[in-house]
C-alpha cells in the first residue's frame, strides 16, 4: 500500500492570533492599527490584542483609521470565552497613559508590555479549542530598560518565553525574502559571550534551524556558519574558537544529516554572491547577524523564537520613541510577523489534527 498524501485544512480554517502591543510610550499601538487595518491581513486569522484601548484608538484616530475591533476588559469574565469578532482588543485601562506625553523608558510602561507579554503566553499554553486560547503569540517591541524599571530579571522576549515555557533549548531566528539568520548568542555583553561560548551553544541554532527551514518548506537547508574571529581565526593565529567550538559543532550537525559548511569569515558571507548560495547562515552574536540583516530587509524582517512549545513571532525593530505620535512608522515588520505567525499556526493545527505532529518550536 503507498502512503498517503497528507491531507491539508479546509481554507476557512483561521487560527487564532494573540498580538501584544508592546510598550505603551512607543510606536506599538500605532503598529497594530495599521497591521491589522490592512483587510488582507485580518483574513489571515482572527486576533486578540494585548493592550491598552486608549492608545490603540489614539493611534487610529491619528491615521484616520475607522475602528474595526471589539473591546473587552482583560479581566473580564467574557475576556476566557471562546472569539466570536474577528479583532478583539483585551484593555488594561489600569495602565492608564494617555495624556502623559511620555515616549521614554518608565516603570509602568515596564509593567504593562510586561503583562501583555506574561498573559499572552499563558493563553498560547492552553489546549487547543480552550476557551481564551491562542495559536500563535506576535509581539510588539519593548523597552528592555522599562522592563528593568520593574525588576525584571530577563534581557527580553526570548529569555522570558524560554523561561515561561520550560523550554531548555532556544535560539533566536530573523527571517526575510533576502536573508535568514539565527543567532548562536543573544542579549549580552560582547565580552562576556566567550563565557558561554561552547559547543552546544553553537550546534544548538545550526540543528534548530534545520528544523525551522524545514518546516518553512525548504526540505534540505544549506546552512553557513559564521567565524567569531577576523578571517575565521586565520587557522589559529586570531583565537581558537573556531577550531576548538565551532568546527565540532559542525561536524555534530553534519553527522545528524544536516547540510551545514563553515565556519566562514563574517566579513565576506553576508556578501550577496556567497549568502545566496545558503538558505540560513548562522551567527556567533548579536551584531554579526543583525547589522546585515537590518541594512538588506529592515522594514520586512521578521524574529522568530525557535525551540519553544508555542510559536511567537516579532517585529525585528524597536520602540522607536523618536516617531512616537507621528503617524509615520512603517508597519511591514508586523504585517510579515503575523503573516509568518498565521502560516506557522496553520501548519502545526493541520500536523496536529492530521499526523499528530509538533510543528515549529
Amino acid at each position: 500500500m503507498g502512503k498517503a498524501k497528507p491531507r491539508t485544512l479546509p481554507v476557512t480554517h483561521r487560527p487564532v492570533i494573540g498580538i501584544t502591543m508592546g510598550e505603551p510610550a512607543g510606536i506599538g499601538p500605532e503598529l497594530v492599527v495599521k497591521a491589522l487595518a490592512d483587510p488582507a491581513v485580518r483574513k489571515l486569522g482572527r486576533f486578540v490584542v494585548f493592550g491598552m484601548n486608549e492608545l490603540i484608538s489614539y493611534a487610529a484616530d491619528q491615521a484616520e483609521v475607522e475602528p474595526f475591533w471589539w473591546r473587552l476588559q482583560h479581566d473580564s469574565a467574557r475576556a476566557h470565552y471562546d472569539l466570536v469578532h474577528e479583532v478583539v482588543v483585551l484593555d488594561y485601562d489600569e495602565y492608564s497613559m494617555l495624556g502623559q506625553n511620555v515616549a521614554r523608558a518608565t516603570k509602568q510602561g515596564g509593567e504593562a508590555s510586561l503583562r501583555f507579554v506574561v498573559d499572552a503566553i499563558k493563553s498560547a499554553l492552553k489546549s487547543p479549542g480552550e476557551p481564551g486560547s491562542i495559536n500563535a503569540i506576535v509581539t510588539g517591541p519593548i523597552c528592555k530598560q522599562s522592563w528593568r524599571m520593574t525588576g525584571c530579571r530577563f534581557p527580553g522576549h526570548t529569555e522570558l518565553l524560554a523561561n515561561r515555557t520550560h523550554s531548555k533549548r532556544v535560539a533566536m531566528m530573523f527571517t526575510s525574502p533576502k536573508l535568514n539568520i539565527v543567532l548562536a548568542t543573544v542579549h549580552l555583553p560582547l565580552m562576556d559571550v566567550r563565557n558561554i561560548f561552547t559547543i552546544g551553544r553553537v550546534y544548538d541554532p545550526i540543528d534548530l534551524g534545520n528544523q525551522a527551514m524545514i518546516n518553512m518548506g525548504i526540505e534540505r537547508p544549506r546552512i553557513a556558519a559564521c567565524a567569531l574571529n577576523p578571517h575565521a581565526s586565520e587557522n589559529g593565529q586570531l583565537g581558537d574558537e573556531e577550531h576548538r567550538v565551532i568546527k565540532p559543532a559542525i561536524e555534530m550537525a553534519q553527522h545528524a544529516g544536516i547540510d551545514v559548511c563553515g565556519p566562514f569569515p563574517a566579513d565576506t558571507i553576508f556578501h550577496e554572491s556567497s549568502r545566496r548560495k545558503y538558505d540560513l547562515i548562522v551567527a556567533m552574536y548579536h551584531d554579526q547577524g543583525l547589522i546585515p540583516l537590518k541594512m538588506l530587509a529592515f522594514e520586512d524582517a521578521v524574529n522568530l523564537t525557535l525551540g519553544l512549545p508555542i510559536i511567537r513571532t516579532s517585529v525585528d525593530h524597536g520602540t522607536a520613541f523618536d516617531i512616537v505620535g507621528k503617524n509615520i512608522a512603517n508597519s511591514q515588520s508586523m504585517k510579515a510577523a503575523i503573516h509568518l505567525a498565521a502560516t506557522l499556526a496553520s501548519n502545526r493545527v493541520a500536523q496536529h489534527v492530521y499526523h499528530a505532529r509538533p510543528g515549529i518550536g
